[in-house]
Parts: C-alpha cells; sequence; structure tokens
C-alpha cells in the first residue's frame, strides 16, 4: 500500500478533486489522501459518496490493524477526504481526475462544467480506458490542460498509472501529473492517445479472443481459464477476468478499439454482446461467463455448466509403461514426469549415446530436487533407476503409451509416427506434444489414427503443470479417456481441446505478442514501457518482449505463421519486425540478442 508523503516533501498538485466515486474513483482518493493530498470526492449521487466514506474507513482501518498506520496517520488520511454531490466544489483543485462512466456525452458535459468552475491553470484528467482523449480535450475550453490519467484496479494495490498525451497536451501538464504519479508511489508510462492505450490495448484483443474461442465451442470456459492460468503462469483466467472488469465493459473498450483498427481482432465476439443486453454482466450482476454467490461476489457457484468433480472416466486403457521418443530438454523432463510417477520409462533417441545422456541431464535435475529438499536421495535413485535408454525406437515393442519429443516438423514427426505404428503393439496409445503441427496429420501416418493423440506439455515438463489434451476427430474415446487418467496420476492437469492451430494457449498467448510488437513497430510505446505495462496492470509474471526473447523469435514466428496459415485473419499476420529480426538472425536470449541484448555466457 502507498506509504504517506513525509510532511516535509513539497507535493505535487496538492489539492485533487475525484469526480465519481466508484469503485475505482474511491480507490483513487484513497491513493491520493494516503500520499498527503486533499481530496474532493465528487459524485451526484449521495448514497455513493456515503459509500466511498465508508470504503475509505474500513480500507483505514484495515491497515492499522495490520500496522501499517497508525490511529493518528488513519485521522489524517480521513479529514483529508471531503464528499460533495456538485463540481461547485472542485473551485480550488489543481487537479480534477474524472471517473464517470464511459460515455462521451457523461464525460463532455463534466468537462465543460468544469471550464466554468476551475482555475486557469487546473489540470482536467480523464480517467478513461476506451474514450478518445483528444476528442474530449477539443471540446474542452482550455485543450492543453486536458489529458488522460489511467488507473488500474484495485488503485491502491495496482502500481501502473498510463499518463495519456493528446496532440493538444501541454508537456507542463504531463509532467506535473508524470510527477504526481511517482509521488504516489506508482510507475507511470507515458502513452499516445488510443483506445486501450498500452495495457487494455493488449489485454482487451487477448480476452476479445478467448470469449470468441468459448463460443465457438472449442473448450470450456474452465479449460480456457486453467490453460492460461497454468499455461502463462496469469493471476486469472481470461473469462474470469471479464467478469470481473464487466462484460458491457470489456464490449465498450473492444467497440472503440475496433473503430480505430479495423483489426477483425478487436470486433467484439458476438457472445459479449448477448451477455451484456441480458444484463449478465459479470460479477456485479452475479451472472457473467460464470455464476456467482450474489451480485458483487467472487465466490462462483454450480451452474448447468460446471463440469462434474472427480468424474470417473470409463473405458480407459491400463498405461504401466511409456516410451518417450526424443533426447532433447522436453523428452528428458517428460520421461522425468513420468519416472516420479512411478511408471517404467523407455527414453528413446536416435543413438544409445544421445539416450544416455538425455538420461543424466535427468540425473541432474534430480539431484536438484534432493539439494532443495523436494525429494530423497533414495527416492531420485528409484525414479532414475525407471529410466531405460535406448538407441532404437524397437525398444517401444512392450509399452502402453509412446509419446514423442521430437523436433517440431511435421514430416520428422510423420515418419516417427510410421515407425511407432510398426514396433509398438496394438491398443498401445501413441501421442504427440506438438504445440502448433496438426495432430491428425501424425495420426494418418499410421494404421490405426483412432490411438493417435495430442498432449501438449509445457516446458519445463516438471514443474509445469498444464497438459492440453488435443484430440483428432479420429481419436477414440478410450484413448481420449486414458490420456487424462493418466494426466491426473502424474499430478498434471488435463485441458480438453481441439485438433487446431495453437490449441489454447499458443491461440491466445502468440496474437498478444505480436500486437505487441506492432506497438513498437509503430512507435506508439516502447519495449520497456509496454514491458512494464503488462507486468504492472496486467499481472503478467513477464512482459510480452522479455518473453519474445525466452520463448526465441524464430519459434515464435513459426508459431504467427501457423496460427496466421490456419485462420486466414489478417490481424494474425507475423509482424514485419518480427520477421525482419529473425532474418538478421536475432533470436532473443539464445543467440545474445533479439529485442534486447544479453551478455554471452
Amino acid at each position: 500500500m502507498d506509504a504517506p508523503l513525509s510532511p516535509a516533501s513539497p507535493a505535487t498538485l496538492p489539492t485533487v478533486a475525484v469526480v465519481g466515486l466508484g469503485t475505482m474513483g474511491t480507490g483513487i482518493a484513497e491513493v491520493l489522501a494516503r500520499a498527503g493530498r486533499e481530496v474532493i470526492g465528487i459524485d451526484i449521487s449521495e448514497a455513493a459518496a456515503a459509500q466511498a466514506v465508508a470504503a475509505l474507513e474500513a480500507s483505514t482501518a484495515r491497515a492499522v490493524r495490520r500496522e501499517r498506520l497508525t490511529e493518528d496517520e488513519r485521522r489524517d488520511v480521513l479529514a483529508r477526504f471531503r464528499t460533495f454531490t456538485d463540481l461547485q466544489a472542485a473551485a480550488d483543485a489543481d487537479l480534477v481526475i474524472e471517473v464517470a462512466p464511459e460515455s462521451y456525452e457523461i464525460k463532455q458535459q463534466i468537462f465543460q462544467d468544469l471550464d466554468a468552475v476551475v482555475r486557469p491553470e487546473t489540470i482536467l484528467a480523464t480517467g478513461t480506458n476506451a474514450l478518445s482523449v483528444t476528442r474530449l480535450a477539443a471540446d474542452s475550453a482550455r485543450p492543453e490542460r486536458v489529458l488522460g490519467l489511467h488507473f488500474f484496479n484495485p488503485a491502491p494495490a495496482m502500481k501502473l498509472v498510463e499518463v495519456v498525451s493528446s496532440v493538444l497536451t501541454a508537456p507542463t501538464a504531463v509532467a506535473a501529473v508524470t510527477d504526481l504519479a511517482i509521488e504516489l508511489g506508482k510507475e507511470p508510462v507515458a502513452v499516445g492517445d488510443r483506445p486501450g492505450f498500452v495495457a487494455d490495448g493488449l489485454l482487451f484483443g487477448y480476452l476479445n479472443q478467448a470469449a470468441a474461442m468459448y463460443e465457438a465451442k472449442y473448450a470450456s470456459r474452465e479449460d480456457i481459464d486453467a490453460a492460461m492460468k497454468l499455461g502463462c503462469g496469469l493471476p486469472m483466467g481470461p473469462l474470469a477476468l471479464l467478469d470481473l472488469i464487466g462484460i458491457d465493459t470489456a464490449r465498450t473498450v473492444l467497440d472503440a478499439m475496433y473503430a480505430e483498427s479495423h483489426d477483425r481482432l478487436h470486433a467484439p465476439a458476438p457472445v459479449l454482446k448477448q451477455l451484456s443486453e441480458a444484463g449478465l454482466t459479470g460479477r456485479k450482476s452475479g451472472r457473467g461467463f460464470y455464476t456467482y454467490a450474489e451480485p458483487g461476489s467472487s465466490e462462483v457457484v454450480r451452474d448447468a455448466l460446471t463440469p462434474l468433480a472427480g468424474e470417473v472416466v470409463d473405458g480407459a486403457r491400463t498405461i504401466r509403461s511409456v516410451g518417450v521418443a526424443g533426447s532433447g530438454t522436453m523428452a528428458s523432463g517428460i520421461a522425468e514426469v513420468f519416472a516420479k510417477a512411478g511408471y517404467d520409462v523407455v527414453l528413446a533417441a536416435r543413438s544409445e549415446e544421445k539416450a544416455e545422456k538425455a538420461k543424466s541431464r535427468i540425473g541432474k535435475s534430480l539431484s536438484r530436487s534432493v539439494d532443495k529438499g523436494r525429494m530423497t536421495a533414495e527416492a531420485a535413485a528409484q525414479t532414475l533407476d525407471r529410466i531405460t535408454p535406448a538407441g532404437s525406437y524397437d525398444a517401444f515393442s512392450d509399452v502402453d503409451l509412446a509419446l514423442e519429443a521430437v523436433a517440431e516438423d511435421l514430416e520428422i514427426k510423420q515418419q516417427l509416427f510410421g515407425t511407432l505404428d510398426k514396433v509398438c503393439k496394438p491398443g498401445a496409445v501413441l501421442a504427440t506434444t506438438t504445440s502448433s503441427l496438426p495432430v491428425v496429420a501424425c495420426a494418418r501416418a499410421t494404421s490405426r489414427p483412432q490411438d493417435v493423440i495430442g498432449m501438449h506439455f509445457f516446458n519445463p515438463a516438471p514443474a509445469m503443470k498444464l497438459v492440453e489434451v488435443v484430440r483428432t476427430v479420429l481419436t477414440g474415446d478410450d484413448v481420449h479417456a486414458t490420456v487424462r487418467e493418466v494426466c491426473t496420476k502424474i499430478r498434471k492437469h488435463p485441458v480438453d481441446c481441439g485438433d487446431r492451430a495453437g490449441f489454447i494457449v499458443n491461440a491466445l498467448l502468440f496474437p498478444y505478442l505480436n500486437n505487441a510488437i506492432k506497438m513498437v513497430q509503430e512507435h506508439y510505446a516502447t519495449l520497456d514501457d509496454i514491458d512494464a505495462a503488462m507486468r504492472l496492470g496486467g499481472g503478467y509474471p513477464m512482459g510480452p518482449f522479455e518473453l519474445l526473447d525466452v520463448v526465441g523469435l524464430d519459434v515464435s514466428l513459426a508459431i504467427e505463421k501457423v496460427l496466421h496459415r490456419e485462420f486466414r485473419d489478417p490481424g494474425l499476420a507475423p509482424a514485419p519486425l518480427l520477421e525482419h529480426l529473425v532474418a538478421a538472425g536475432c533470436l532473443g536470449r539464445k543467440t545474445g540478442r533479439g529485442f534486447r541484448e544479453y551478455a554471452r555466457r
């Protein structure tokens, strides 16, 4: 929580009016009051004003209990927050921040009314995340004093503040609110005026794609949300986040983004309109993509779409032994996962030497686990003993599940599946770990396509909990049931999806990464500002450019091309900047240079 300024600090913009005392306005008022500002809260609703005071009283009382404020400091904070129902109260403000509903008519009226109230030097800020700051400024009598100041919810906790300039904004006004944001303990990011700015501009395109994926019945809401949390380390799944933001709000933001970009990825998914118009706007109404205990509650309750817990899967085949094909990081990681779960594993590569090297890598990984106290030396030794290295795929003759983790090249995989078809016993399940290639193309290389399925593990396999279970139109029900049961036994979380490019995670992740590259390409924002915006405003563990450099720009480009080829959407075409960097050999951390430069090891 933001600490108050020391009384000796010269405060930037000492008196601030906040117009609109909903959740966001109240949060901003708390941040300002706790940082030593005199705060004038204004709302046409007396009930909203009273609720804002009660919310500040409750949050500061919690801070006292947690010893983050003294009782005297709490009294000072509460004394600095006064509420009114008339805009005339803003007359003495150095800065006015409006946080009214996302409507040009409402905001324009507020700005016109403020023109007649405030001093000539007062800065007027809009908290919009969807509407044009330039348009609001142009309707004001003082356009050079108008800018955007976009806080994120909950304002006391979220560090990011986007400072939005229009072509009319005076640099002195930008400098003053930037200094204020820093004094509030926030991290300001300077952005230009376009719908969504940086964080929401990237976030809402991703949320829209997730809504469209759900609407197409490609995957369940639970599986889409689990996939993005477990596969990307996000704090919330996209559909749960839409419910939190408000489905009507998301639709408004996307409408504004589409009006400017004409990118079909920003055209609101029809399900957002249907839910909004039915009043199913998310948590605030008690129902959106999920159903909640009551309006405003965060507690999800069962509804007709909730899957049965602990559902018993009928018809699963018995899996006792597993063959893993490959000798790279992913193959050795998957072999380790199965061996830890008690399965006998045959680890086969193109030569005995490669297989032994992969087993040695597993031994080192298990030793690290012992050193960190995650397993005993005895358990590590038993795990390693379950792995048999082999220099030929003939060693798979008796396995119940054969899983390939070789190069991401369709021709290589098809050749391998042809071999597996010959050496594996009847009834063995054949699985591919591909992240972007068609599983059915691997299945068609065999005489038993009903036995072929996708099991997309995430890297590093021992640590990452997610497995995308990809069934083709030819996959047998018993094979699907078998793989889901196996995932549970190896302590992974399976999510079901169909056989199309990107599955769940990559189909949602890579368009977001591509859009971030386009922002840099168009000189809209810097790498550092975009990465900061997504970490601080979106809760992402890594910014998009950090992630691209880790994944590898060549790998990212290949996935982008596959997605573009599959869906034929112009918005999915790889950003030229990405293609240029790959052509120049700048592939990320592995080459020492990608979007950023790295010290050579």
